[in-house]
This record gives structure tokens, C-alpha cells and sequence, in this order.
């Protein structure tokens, strides 16, 4: 298949025979123009579209080329499915998931990556849900949860300030625990800095950590557990 031209980019379309999903747009800095030409070869080969990190005006550009792309401006996201051909109908993402991935987040704050992890497993096609705001100052508000949690195939907790919850959330669960720390808190949280070392210095075994406000790659590691089989 000839690969279409992309001004100033070099389109990756065997990633998704490779390693089961097509490449995903980084939105931040790029024209609205070159997102909307990459979705366009991406359709043409059949594969579904994310683009992260998009901005208003760039999601309005991919909006006004695909009407019935889905914008989710709290993640900052845009997702396209497979273009509902004879071509595209047969081609399969590979194996079905294999239980749910639970989105938690420590506070209302951190939901802007918890919702890039959540649009990015739909983009996925691996069933995902959220439970908000039950983060360690609150420890009654999780414990309602804990019996959801157990059923969960795999965890993602987005928490900021001290990032205490994944600790917690994996002495719950027999699951990996996908810890993201977030840019939320005040001045000696550092940017997240303060959360991320907390989560890499976690006592809990299952616990896994990724870089800071990237919902997208715990969305992405999730969905690819609960695909292979990892969790079982």
C-alpha cells in the first residue's frame, strides 16, 4: 500500500500490523490542518483515529472535516472510528478485552487525565468506567468501592498532590495498578514531581508507575493488559 504524503510527516500506517493500533496523533504544536491529513490517511487504510492534547481549534478543524468524529474537551482528545466500509469492516484490532479497566481518581482536579486514560481505552474499544473523587483524605469514600475494584481486570489511579492513592487502591486488588501522577497541588508538589517519586517509592507489588499527566499511555498500557491476557 502506498503510503499517503503528509507535509512534514512521516505516516507510521503498519503500526496497527505490528503492534495491534495505529499510531496516535501528539495534537500539541501541530497546524490543525496536518491532523486533519492524517486522519484522512488513516481512514483510507481503514484504522481509527486519536489525536491527544488537542486544542479548540484544532479539534474544530477535525470536526468540520469528520462530522462524526467525538471531541472530548475535558481530555483534550479527538477520536475517529474505522470508516464503516467493506475493507475497513474486516480488519480487527486484535484480541477482544478481557474484563474492565476502572479509571480512579484521587480528586475532581486529576479528571482531565483521567479522562484521556477513559477516551483513549474507548478509542481501544476495551470497556473502561470511572469512579471520581475518593482520594486518601476522604478513606470512607473508597471503601464503598472496593468490591467494584476486585471485579476490575485493571486499575488506573490519577492522583496529585502527595499521590498516596494507587498504595491504596493495590492493597485492595489482586490486579496491576497503573499509578498516574498529576501536575495538581500546591507549591512543593512540584508539578507532579512530588506524586511521581510517591508512586515509584510505592510498597505495594502491583503497582506500576507512568509520567506525569500522561493518561494517555496508562489508557494505552491498560487496554493492552486486558487484550493479552495479562492479568490473568
Amino acid at each position: 500500500m502506498t503510503t499517503p504524503r503528509v507535509p512534514g510527516v512521516t505516516l507510521d500506517l503498519d503500526r496497527a500490523r505490528r503492534c495491534g493500533f495505529p499510531e496516535v496523533v501528539f495534537g500539541e504544536g501541530k497546524p490543525p490542518e496536518t491532523i486533519v491529513d492524517i486522519f484522512q490517511a488513516q481512514q483510507a487504510a481503514g484504522q481509527a483515529c486519536l489525536a491527544t492534547r488537542v486544542s479548540p481549534v484544532q479539534a474544530e478543524a477535525v470536526l468540520a472535516a469528520f462530522p462524526a468524529a467525538v471531541h472530548n474537551a475535558v481530555a483534550r482528545t479527538i477520536r475517529l472510528s474505522r470508516p464503516a466500509s467493506r475493507e475497513a469492516a474486516g480488519r480487527s484490532a486484535g484480541p477482544a478485552a478481557r474484563g474492565t479497566v476502572l479509571v480512579v481518581t484521587a480528586g475532581s482536579s486529576d479528571r482531565p487525565v483521567a479522562e484521556e486514560a477513559l477516551e483513549t481505552l474507548t478509542w481501544m474499544e476495551s470497556p473502561a468506567e470511572l469512579i471520581t473523587d475518593v482520594g486518601v483524605a476522604g478513606p470512607e469514600r473508597l471503601l464503598q468501592h472496593v468490591p467494584r475494584l476486585r471485579e476490575a481486570a485493571a486499575v488506573i489511579v490519577v492522583a496529585g498532590m502527595e499521590g498516596a492513592l494507587p498504595s491504596v487502591v493495590g492493597g485492595w486488588v489482586a490486579c496491576p495498578v497503573i499509578a498516574v501522577p498529576t501536575s495538581v497541588g500546591y507549591g512543593t508538589s512540584f508539578q507532579g514531581l512530588t506524586a511521581l517519586l510517591g508512586m515509584l517509592n510505592s510498597c505495594a507489588a502491583n503497582v506500576a508507575v507512568v509520567n506525569i499527566d500522561a493518561g494517555f499511555k496508562a489508557g494505552y498500557l491498560a487496554g493492552l493488559m486486558v487484550r493479552t491476557g495479562a492479568t490473568a
